[in-house]
């Protein structure tokens, strides 16, 4: 019966699990639904193994093995690399869908779409063995930062650099690379590709779109922004 309990116990939990991952949207159902889920998985495992010494030591010891990449030493980042990297992945994204509270190849909003690239480029230095980038990673995951929260600097992600206007009016060379542009009263967010090239998950077309404001006719373009850029970037 035990046995029966605990198989079933890490099907469903790992089908949810599965299931969260999938779908596009960061949310509280994700950021507390899929730990949960990964915990049931462990207890049902453990509870499966638990009579083979060898399996549930291994079980036993899975957890310390997936916190390791964020008790690692902490190295500076490679700012050029990780700028690179922001911008490529946002890059890769062009021409998704858009949906709202979306993070993935699957759907993305504006905010997710700096959000998820910025992820991205910390996560290939925590591959590289960075504890300080895997816990920046974690922490970027866990706050959900919104445009609103970009223009407001919410824990001190962000910063305004002092730039400020109608997007078209601006000189580009003053803004650098994964610049966020939030528009007014915090509802989107544009992000600076360099050269004058803009980059966002748009809803009016209903997908990523690059283009320039002095050559492409977007009401966002013409929008009054605040620029603002990312501290772990600088």
């Amino acid at each position: 019966m035990l046995r029966k309990f605990s198989s079933r116990l890490v099907l469903y939990a790992g089908a949810l699990a599965a299931y969260l991952l999938w779908q596009p949207l960061h949310n509280g159902w994700l950021r507390y639904g899929l730990p949960l889920m990964l915990m049931a998985v462990w207890t049902g495992l453990l509870m499966l193994v638990w009579e083979r010494k060898k399996w549930r030591i291994a079980v036993l010891c899975l957890p310390l093995l997936m916190a390791l990449p964020f008790v690692m030493p902490s190295r500076e980042l490679d700012r050029e690399r990780l700028t690179n990297f922001y911008l490529s992945s946002m890059r890769s994204f062009e021409g998704t869908r858009y949906v709202w509270g979306g993070e993935g190849e699957r759907g993305i909003d504006c905010s997710g779409l700096p959000r998820r690239a910025l992820r991205d480029a910390l996560l290939d230095q925590a591959l590289r063995g960075n504890g300080r980038a895997a816990r920046l990673w974690l922490e970027q995951w866990w706050y959900d930062t919104s445009a609103l929260a970009m223009g407001e600097g919410y824990r001190g992600f962000t910063r305004p650099v002092g730039i400020a206007g109608p997007l078209w009016k601006l000189d580009p060379s003053a803004i650098k690379p994964g610049d966020l542009a939030v528009t007014g009263g915090g509802n989107h967010v544009m992000i600076h590709l360099g050269g004058g090239d803009w980059i966002q998950s748009d809803p009016g077309p209903g997908k990523v779109i690059t283009g320039r404001p002095d050559q492409v006719d977007n009401p966002w373009f013409r929008s009054i922004v605040s620029i603002h850029r990312w501290i772990v970037l600088e």
